[in-house]
């Protein structure tokens, strides 16, 4: 067979997007498990660092994880002394995130990581190529950024 098979579903956008978004995710989470961190505790350490110290609701709805799985996610990081929570100081019946020292110097270890990951997932873009996509990709994204 000389042509690959499904070409017509091959040559979509959509489809051609979710392949890369997958090969991309792949690539960090290896460079983030090198870190012994996994995705969603990486999104949800970063936040809390751009956002913290943060109520516990806050963070969820800033990352857009369900309630029940972020408890988890901080049960992990908080065991890990990777954050702490304590009683939100403007309303004591919620619970605020910290970063932690630890936590601080994890995260750069992660962003580096991750980045590395993105430049190889980009190599074949020049520095040109490479802002242009982004700058598209963040038009197409629905994110609002």
């Amino acid at each position: 067979m000389s042509e690959a098979p499904l070409p017509a579903i091959r040559s979509l956008p959509s489809w051609l997007l979710g392949r890369a978004a997958a090969r991309g995710r792949a690539l960090v989470a290896e460079a983030l498990a090198e870190q012994d961190m996994r995705m969603w505790h990486h999104v949800v350490l970063s936040a809390v660092r751009d956002l913290g110290p943060v109520a516990q609701a806050d963070l969820g709805r800033g990352v857009r994880l369900d309630p029940k799985d972020l408890v988890g996610v901080l049960n992990d990081l908080q065991s890990a002394g990777l954050v702490v929570r304590e009683p939100d100081p403007r309303d004591r019946r919620k619970n605020a995130v910290s970063l932690t020292g630890e936590g601080a110097r994890l995260l750069k270890r992660c962003e580096k990581a991750a980045r590395a990951a993105n430049d190889e997932l980009l190599a074949p873009l020049s520095a040109a190529e490479r802002e242009q996509f982004t700058g598209m990709l963040r038009r197409i994204s629905g994110t609002g950024e």
